[in-house]
């Protein structure tokens, strides 16, 4: 076998046009130049003045941006494996670049005796980071990438920006929301951390337990999985509304319960709410990864003189563990976004920040809610994503 045909299948692929590669880099040379990048306002209330490409970074770095794009599409014309790992290159360059672009655009545009200015960023920049992201998913896939490499890159670029923003962005918009509720904003980031890790961990054990009992009686197949996908029809808001009154007259007629807390608002039916609908993709997921264990190995266990307990919690259970971890990622991913709608029944979390903002008219304070919870959930994407790779049995091999 030569070494060409041992690479994955899309690293194969070399020496044709590479149209999605080529479509994102027209499009991102596009945005840059037709779409406003920043906008500078005298203080939080006063709408800002909109600033392209050439007014916010000049002339010079205008043309280094052009060039990056057209570099990474003719690139895509007659691609090879080298030039994937240029155009990757050029995304993480381009990603580290785009804070600096921010400072520049500031030192140019904003007033030094204006000190309440505030920069805000522009629809340029959200459309060129998330088309980056999205060649980035590309290359992943041609270069064959695992999720650890993915996660560390971008890791690496997220610390970056950080550093940025804490040390020179301090006119950045998004910063000063945060410098003016900054206590507020550890405060949610803990009870949204909290609410997600409490609804996913019960989650995972009544799904593992529900999955054991369905395996068992195959009568309860049917009807539980009948009960957990009407859940799923449920719109969430209209949860948390059924959940109001019952648990509102719980907690006025069993004391006990008042004193745990219980009530018809709040972190109660936030949690139960965030349960129920991470229950269906758990309990799917168990018992898919119960179910598909090979039947020989089980077997060659029990002629080793294996008993029940000890063929599933050191046979199946090991080998069924790299798609459990799956549902544990889907769960976690669902919930980490859910969550933020709790903010609404006084649960607390991120999500108080994006209707804060929203009823405020205040974009600034909803991507201070909005964005910890997309990093949050690329991170538990990715990283549970890797641990479920690493254990898959033959990864290694």
């Amino acid at each position: 076998m030569s070494q060409i045909d041992a690479l994955p299948l899309p690293t194969r692929q070399y020496g044709h046009l590479n149209s999605v590669l080529i479509c994102l880099s027209a499009a991102m040379l596009g945005a840059s130049w037709l779409l406003s990048l920043v906008s500078i306002a005298p203080n939080r209330i006063v709408a800002g003045t909109s600033y392209g490409l050439v007014p916010a970074v000049g002339w010079p770095g205008a043309l280094l941006v052009s060039l990056l794009f057209i570099a990474m599409g003719g690139l895509a014309i007659r691609p090879s494996r080298l030039h994937y790992y240029a155009q990757l290159c050029i995304v993480i360059l381009t990603l580290l670049l785009m804070p600096f672009g921010l400072m520049v655009a500031g030192h140019w545009l904003i007033d030094p005796a204006m000190p309440q200015a505030r920069l805000s960023i522009g629809g340029a920049y959200w459309v060129v980071l998330f088309l980056l992201l999205l060649c980035l998913v590309e290359l992943r896939l041609r270069l064959g990438l695992s999720r650890l490499w993915t996660t560390l890159l971008l890791g690496s670029v997220a610390g970056a920006w950080l550093v940025c923003a804490v040390l020179w962005l301090d006119r950045l918009a998004l910063v000063q929301e945060f410098q003016a509720r900054d206590q507020q904003f550890y405060d949610a980031m803990l009870q949204h951390v909290l609410l997600v890790g409490t609804a996913v961990s019960v989650s995972v054990v009544i799904g593992l337990v529900l999955a054991m009992l369905m395996r068992r009686y195959q009568g309860l197949q049917r009807t539980a999985f009948g009960l957990l996908n009407f859940l799923q029809t449920i719109p969430s808001l209209a949860l948390f509304g059924l959940l109001l009154a019952p648990l509102a007259w719980l907690a006025a007629n069993v004391p006990f319960l008042a004193q745990l807390g219980v009530s018809g608002i709040g972190t109660t039916p936030a949690l139960i709410a965030l349960i129920a609908y991470s229950l269906l993709p758990m309990v799917r997921n168990t018992y898919i990864a119960l179910d598909e264990v090979d039947p020989d190995v089980l077997e060659a266990a029990k002629a080793m003189g294996m008993r029940a307990r000890q063929r599933f919690w050191q046979v199946r259970f090991p080998l069924a563990l790299p798609i459990l971890l799956e549902g544990v990622r889907i769960t976690a991913v669902q919930a980490i976004g859910l969550t933020a709608v709790a903010a609404l029944i006084g649960a607390g979390g991120l999500g108080t920040f994006i209707f804060q903002g929203l009823g405020q008219a205040a974009m600034d304070m909803v991507l201070l809610g909005a964005l910890p919870i997309l990093v949050m959930a690329l991170i538990v994407d990715a990283s549970l994503g890797a641990l479920a790779d690493a254990l898959r049995p033959g990864e290694h091999e």
